[in-house]
C-alpha cells in the first residue's frame, strides 16, 4: 500500500502545472525504492549548485549508458523516482539533478507565471557535461520530461549527445503558451529567447524517441508525430504513443501492477540498441 501510495504521489505532482511551481523538499529519496545512489553537487559556469543523485546500474547489467534526466516545471526531482528505477532496473545509469531554485539546488528567484528560464538550459548543460565527463567511453543521452523538454532542444542543438529521450515533448513554446491561454485562460510568460526556439530542432543530430500520449491536449501526439515525419535523411526519429494524457506514460505503459513502467523500458532499449 505504501509503495502504490508513493507511485500516486510521483505521477500527481509531475503533471504539468504549466507554470513554474517547484518545491524544495524531498518526499522522498532513491531509498525510498532501496536505489543505492550517491548525491554530487555539480556547479554551473554562473557558479549556480545543482543537486544531483546518480543511480547506478542494477541487477546486474550495464548498458554503458549515461541517461541525464531534465525534470518539468513542478515539484523536484524526487518526483521521477520510479523512472529512475524503471531505467536502472534494465542496466542504464540514471543522473538526476535539480534546476536551480528546485529542490536543494541553489536559491533562484523564480515567477510562477513563468513557463520557464534560459538558466535551466544552462543548468541541464551543466549536467549533460558533468556525466560525460565522469563516463568517458560510453554513451550520454538526455531524457527530458514536459518543459524539460525545451532544456534538452536546447542542450542537445549544442552539445551533440548520443541520443534525446522526450515525453511531452514542446514543439514550441509560444503555441502552447497561447493553448494554455485559451484553454485555462491563465497568463503564462517566456523569456525572451523563445521566439527562436523552433529554430533549434532542425540542428538536432542524434536520435530521438518521442513519447507521446493520444489524449494530451497542451503537448499534444499531432506535434510529435509532425517533428518525427519531418526529419530529414539521416535524422533518425522515432514516435512512441501511449493510451493516456500528459505525463501519464509510465503507468500506460506498464503489463502488471509492481513492474511499473517494463514496457516502457523495453521500448527505450530497443531505440538504443539500434
Amino acid at each position: 500500500m505504501k509503495r502504490y501510495l508513493f507511485l500516486a504521489f510521483c505521477l500527481l505532482t509531475i503533471l504539468p502545472a504549466w507554470a513554474l511551481r517547484p518545491s524544495r523538499d524531498y518526499a522522498y529519496t532513491p531509498d525510498s525504492l532501496r536505489l543505492p545512489y550517491r548525491t554530487v553537487r555539480i556547479e554551473t559556469p554562473d557558479h549556480a549548485q545543482l543537486n544531483s543523485w546518480i543511480i547506478e546500474p542494477q541487477g546486474g547489467t550495464d548498458q554503458h549508458t549515461t541517461i541525464v534526466v531534465a525534470e518539468g516545471d513542478a515539484g523536484n526531482m524526487g518526483q521521477l523516482l520510479y523512472h529512475a528505477r524503471m531505467l536502472a532496473n534494465v542496466g542504464y545509469r540514471v543522473l538526476l539533478f535539480d534546476y536551480r531554485g528546485f529542490g536543494h539546488s541553489s536559491d533562484f528567484a523564480i515567477d510562477q507565471q513563468r513557463l520557464y528560464y534560459a538558466e535551466f538550459a544552462t543548468d541541464l548543460r551543466a549536467a549533460f557535461r558533468y556525466a560525460r565527463q565522469q563516463y568517458p567511453g560510453t554513451r550520454t543521452g538526455i531524457f527530458g520530461f514536459s518543459m524539460g523538454t525545451i532544456m534538452a532542444t536546447h542542450v542537445a542543438a549544442t552539445d551533440k549527445p548520443d541520443f534525446l529521450i522526450g515525453e511531452g515533448y514542446v514543439a514550441d513554446p509560444t503555441q502552447l503558451v497561447a493553448a494554455i491561454k485559451q484553454a485555462k485562460n491563465k497568463v503564462v510568460t517566456l523569456p525572451a529567447e523563445a521566439v527562436q526556439y523552433p529554430q533549434l530542432l532542425p540542428r538536432i543530430q542524434c536520435p530521438m524517441l518521442l513519447v507521446a500520449g493520444i489524449q494530451d491536449v497542451n503537448t499534444p501526439l499531432a506535434d510529435s508525430t509532425r517533428i518525427v515525419q519531418t526529419a530529414r535523411r539521416r535524422q533518425r526519429r522515432e514516435l512512441l504513443t501511449f493510451e493516456g494524457a500528459h505525463g501519464g506514460g509510465l503507468m500506460a505503459l506498464t503489463s502488471k501492477p509492481g513492474n511499473y513502467g517494463d514496457l516502457y523500458a523495453a521500448a527505450v532499449l530497443r531505440f538504443l540498441s539500434q
